[in-house]
């Protein structure tokens, strides 16, 4: 299972253009909530977040409704 850690502090800052980056997101991911949980909804890997309180509380309910729905998505808050 591939690992990626992602920085609440830098979901603040640059939101979904650095989502996109940081979890190897397809082109044409469009950079909003729903598409979001669409790609995490067939993510196959663990996602870390540190600095998670830095994040807005939206994208982080994304990840864990996601995480709900999606058994090969393992969400870990550091």
């Amino acid at each position: 299972m591939k690992i990626y850690e992602v920085d609440g502090k830098k979901i603040a800052e640059e939101g979904h253009k650095y989502l996109k980056a940081a979890l190897d997101f397809p082109e044409y991911y469009g950079e909003n909530l729903d598409a979001l949980y669409d790609c995490l909804s067939v993510f196959d890997g663990e996602i870390r977040i540190k600095n998670a309180s830095y994040a807005k509380e939206c994208i982080l309910d994304t990840f864990d409704d996601a995480a709900n729905d999606n058994d090969l998505l393992k969400l870990t808050i550091i």
